[in-house]
């Protein structure tokens, strides 16, 4: 049964995270579609773990088409992606839970270091606004 009062809360999240707070949100969602996706897999439910691990993947796809290819990291990223978006589709055709957890060890890096990237930024935020201005240098 769906609780209305998270799911308004849940929405009011959505609608007033900053960009980066967004970003940490989707790989947060894309790790769990994934364990349940590999739970399923394990119970031999295929048809919940194949919508599980569909919705992964389509948020891998959502990274893959925003990545501003300007800046150097997206060169880096995009074989990352396409490498963990392909071990899902094969994994989730296979059944092949090893291939399902390659694309979680990948998704799971980068959201620990988009997470410790936002802590930085603010560390580095905060202490610009303490000296009055920003550093240059």
């Amino acid at each position: 049964m769906v609780n209305p009062a998270a799911e308004a809360y849940k929405r009011q999240q959505v609608m007033t995270a900053t960009p980066e707070a967004l970003t940490l949100m989707l790989y947060n969602g894309c790790l769990k579609f994934i364990d349940e996706g590999m739970q399923h897999v394990q119970a031999k439910e295929w048809e919940k773990a194949n919508n599980a691990l569909q919705k992964a993947q389509n948020i891998i796809s959502e990274f893959r088409i925003t990545l501003n290819m300007d800046y150097d990291i997206s060169h880096q990223l995009m074989p990352l992606y396409n490498y963990a978006y392909d071990r899902l589709v094969e994994g989730n055709m296979k059944s092949d839970t090893n291939q399902i957890q390659e694309a979680r060890d990948i998704i799971k890096e980068l959201r620990d270091a988009w997470a410790q990237a936002m802590k930085k930024a603010r560390a580095e935020k905060g202490t610009q606004g303490a000296r009055g201005g920003s550093y240059v240098g």
